[in-house]
C-alpha cells in the first residue's frame, strides 16, 4: 500500500469516527477538538478538580456521578455517542461531578479557548444553550423526586423508565443491575433497595436472573 493510500485510509477512518455523531452541529463542534482514548473504568473528570477541557463522545459510554467524603455515590446520567460533558469548565469553577469510562471511550477533547471560539458560531452556541436547559430541567426533576418521593417510588420510576416490552405482556430491563447500581441511581442505601426488590419478587411483580430484571406486571403505586 502506498503512502498516499495509507493517508487516505486514515482520513476515511477519522471521518467515519465523527460521522457516528448524527447531530451536524455537535459533529462540527467535535471536529474542532483532538481525539483521545480512555480505557475502560478510567477516570476522565474528577469532582472538585479544576478543568479546562470539554469532551464530545465519539464512541463508548461514560457515567456522570457525584460522591461524598464517605465514598457514597449517586449517578446523574450516562452519556454515549454525540453527547458531551465538561462544558461547565467555561466559568473556571471546580468540576461539579466526576465522569468515568464504562467501557473503552473515544472523545474529542476541546480546550476552553477552542470552546469559547466555537461559541462565536450561532448554531453551536444555541445548541449548547438548549442542551443546558434540558439538563437543568432534568436535574430539577431529579431533585424534586429525591425531596418529595419515598425510596420505593424512586425505584418504581427507575424500573418503569428502563423497561421495554418483552414477551407475553412482560417488560424487560436490558441493563444488568446490582442493588448498589440501583441505589446509586435513586439516591438510597443498598439495603433499602435490596428489601424492596425482595418484596417485589415475593409479590410476583418481578423476576431477576443474572442481574437482569423482568417486570411481570404493573408495579404497585405503593408498597
Amino acid at each position: 500500500m502506498t503512502a498516499t493510500a495509507i493517508a487516505a485510509e486514515r482520513t476515511d477512518s477519522s471521518e467515519q469516527r465523527y460521522m457516528a455523531i448524527t447531530d451536524p452541529v455537535i459533529r462540527e463542534l467535535a471536529l474542532r477538538g483532538r481525539v483521545r482514548t480512555f480505557p475502560k473504568h478510567s477516570m476522565i473528570i474528577n469532582q472538585g478538580e479544576r478543568g479546562d477541557t470539554m469532551y464530545v463522545v465519539l464512541s463508548g459510554t461514560v457515567q456522570v456521578y457525584v460522591s461524598d467524603a464517605r465514598g457514597r455515590e449517586m449517578v446523574l446520567d450516562d452519556y454515549g455517542v454525540g453527547d458531551y460533558f465538561g462544558e461547565m469548565a467555561l466559568d473556571g469553577s471546580p468540576r461539579s461531578a466526576s465522569v468515568r469510562a464504562l467501557d473503552t471511550v473515544v472523545c474529542s477533547v476541546l480546550t476552553i479557548d477552542t470552546l469559547r471560539d466555537s461559541l462565536k458560531n450561532a448554531d453551536i452556541a444555541l445548541k449548547l444553550v438548549l442542551v443546558l436547559i434540558e439538563r437543568i430541567r432534568a436535574v430539577t426533576e431529579s431533585a424534586a423526586s429525591l425531596a418529595l418521593s419515598d425510596v420505593y417510588t424512586r425505584v418504581r420510576t427507575l424500573f418503569n423508565s428502563l423497561a421495554r416490552p418483552g414477551s407475553n405482556g412482560t417488560r424487560v430491563i436490558a441493563e444488568r443491575m446490582t442493588h448498589q447500581w440501583i441505589a446509586n441511581r435513586v439516591g438510597a442505601h443498598r439495603d433499602m433497595v435490596c428489601r424492596i426488590c425482595i418484596q417485589l419478587v415475593k409479590g410476583e411483580y418481578i423476576t431477576v436472573a443474572d442481574k437482569h430484571y423482568t417486570l411481570l406486571r404493573a408495579l404497585p403505586e405503593r408498597f
